[in-house]
C-alpha cells in the first residue's frame, strides 16, 4: 500500500518545527514534503540551515498574479500532487493555495490556533473570510481544546477536527537536569545570578508582557533582594527593556541563544516566567518543563490550563497583572521546598509531549482526513470555482511570472 503523500506548508523553518518534521520523516509512514515561505521573519534570529533537514523541503517563491505578489504554489502542486495539503489559513497565499489544491482534486486542511485581541487586530472582513475559509477545507488540525473551539465557531464540524499538539525535543531540553552543581554555580557566578533565578525566554516585544514582568520583578526584589532575572532573547523592544531594567539590580540580558545552547540557560534558572499577553501556544512552557523548571504563565496562552494545571508544576495568573505575577514569583522565591515539589511534577506533566507522540498524532490526523468524503458545503464548492479560475489564468499566461525577491535569491 502506498504511503499518503502530504505537503506541510508553514511560514518559516523554525527549529522546533524542523525537529518535528525530521521525526515525522524518519518514521516513514508518510511521503512528506515541507514548504516554507521564507527562511526567517525579520524579528527572528534563529539559525536556518537546510543541511539539518531530514525531509524533503522547498521555499515557495513570490509570483505575480494580476499585479499582486503572492506565493501561489501552482507548479509545486502540479509537481507533488499531494493527497493532502496542510497549510495556515491566515495568509492570502496559503488560503488561495488551498483553493487551488481543492480545484485540482486534492484534500486540504488548515492548521489553526487560538488568538487573542492583544496580539491580533480583528475586523469584520477577516471574520467573514474565516467563516468562508473554514467551511471549505476537509479537516482542521488544532493544538488542543482552545483551537478546536475556534474552528468549530467558524464552521468546521467536530468529526473534521483533530488535536495535534506542538512538541519539543524532550531529550534535548532534559539535558538541563544533568548539569553538575559545581558547573551550574560557576556559570551563575559568571552571569551575576544570585538566589532564586527567574528566567524569561522569548522575543523582547511588548506583546509578550515583559513590561509586567519587570514591574513584578521590581516588587519581588523589594521583598527579596536575593533574587535574579535572566532574560534570554532579542526583539524590537530590546533597547526599551534594557533601559527599563537599568536601575534594577540582578537583571541579566543574555541576548539571543540558539536552540542547541538553550538547555544550559534553563539549567541556570529556578523557574520560568511566561508573562505573555496573548500567545497562540508558547512552546517555551514545554521546554522549561522538560528542563525540570516550575513555570509561572499567564492564562493568555493557548490551552495553558491543560498544559500547566494550576498548582501542579507551576501557576497561572491573569495577563497584564503585575501584582498577581509578583505574588506568585515571591511565593517561589521564598520557598525552596515548594520549588522542589513543583519541579518534581514537571517530568510527569510533560510526558508524551515530544516529537514522536506528536508525529503519531499527525499521522492519525492524516489518516482520518483522507478517510472522510470531500467537503461538499456551498463554500467548498465555491472555493473550487475560485481555484479553477486561478488555474485558468495561469493557462492563459496571466499569472505566475517570477517576482524578484530576497527569498528567491536565497533559494537560488
Amino acid at each position: 500500500m502506498s504511503r499518503p503523500r502530504v505537503v506541510y506548508w508553514s511560514i518559516i523553518p523554525a527549529p522546533y518545527l524542523v525537529g518535528w518534521l525530521n521525526t515525522l520523516s524518519a518514521r516513514g509512514n508518510l511521503d512528506l514534503e515541507a514548504w516554507f515561505n521564507i527562511p526567517r521573519e525579520a524579528d527572528r534570529s534563529w539559525d536556518v540551515d537546510a543541511a539539518d533537514w531530514r525531509f524533503s523541503g522547498r521555499y515557495i517563491p513570490e509570483r505575480s498574479l494580476a499585479g499582486f505578489q503572492l506565493r501561489l504554489p501552482v507548479p509545486e502542486l502540479q509537481d507533488v500532487r499531494p493527497d493532502l495539503l496542510v497549510s495556515p489559513h491566515y495568509l492570502s497565499s496559503s488560503a488561495l493555495g488551498s483553493q487551488i489544491a481543492s480545484a485540482l482534486g486534492f484534500r486540504t486542511a488548515f492548521r489553526a490556533v487560538p488568538t487573542y485581541d492583544t496580539w491580533f487586530r480583528r475586523s469584520w472582513w477577516k471574520e467573514l473570510a474565516k467563516r468562508f475559509l473554514f467551511r471549505t477545507v476537509d479537516g482542521a488540525m488544532v493544538p488542543g481544546p482552545d483551537g478546536a473551539s475556534v474552528v468549530r465557531r467558524y464552521g468546521v464540524p467536530d468529526e473534521r477536527i483533530w488535536h495535534v499538539p506542538p512538541s519539543v525535543d524532550m531529550d534535548h531540553y532534559s539535558r538541563a537536569r544533568d548539569m553538575a552543581p559545581a558547573a551550574r554555580a560557576e556559570r551563575r557566578e559568571q552571569l551575576g545570578l544570585r538566589g532564586c533565578v527567574f528566567l524569561y525566554v522569548g522575543r523582547l516585544w511588548s506583546g509578550k508582557g515583559i513590561d509586567y514582568l519587570l514591574d513584578a520583578y521590581r516588587k519581588v526584589r523589594q521583598e527579596r533582594p536575593d533574587v535574579s532575572l535572566l532574560v534570554v532573547g532579542d526583539g524590537v523592544d530590546e533597547a526599551k527593556y534594557r533601559a527599563m531594567a537599568r536601575d534594577l539590580p540582578g537583571v541579566t540580558f543574555a541576548g539571543f541563544v540558539q536552540a542547541p545552547e538553550l538547555p544550559e540557560y534553563y539549567a541556570l534558572a529556578d523557574a520560568l516566567v511566561f508573562p505573555t499577553l496573548g500567545d497562540p501556544f508558547g512552546l517555551v512552557v514545554e521546554e522549561a518543563l522538560a528542563a525540570g523548571l516550575p513555570v509561572i504563565s499567564t492564562e493568555a496562552a493557548g490551552d495553558i490550563r491543560q498544559r500547566l494545571p494550576d498548582g501542579k508544576a507551576g501557576y497561572i495568573v491573569p495577563p497584564a497583572d503585575a501584582e498577581q505575577l509578583a505574588e506568585r514569583m515571591l511565593k517561589l522565591a521564598t520557598d525552596e521546598e515548594l520549588r522542589r515539589r513543583l519541579a518534581a511534577e514537571t517530568q510527569r506533566l510533560v510526558a508524551g509531549r515530544g516529537h514522536e507522540q506528536s508525529a503519531i498524532d499527525f499521522e492519525t490526523f492524516v489518516e482520518r482526513v483522507l478517510s472522510l468524503p470531500r467537503r461538499r458545503s456551498v463554500q467548498a464548492l465555491a472555493a473550487r470555482v475560485i481555484g479553477k479560475a486561478v488555474l485558468a489564468a495561469v493557462r492563459d499566461g496571466q499569472a505566475l511570472a517570477p517576482y524578484a525577491s530576497l527569498e528567491n535569491e536565497q533559494r537560488a
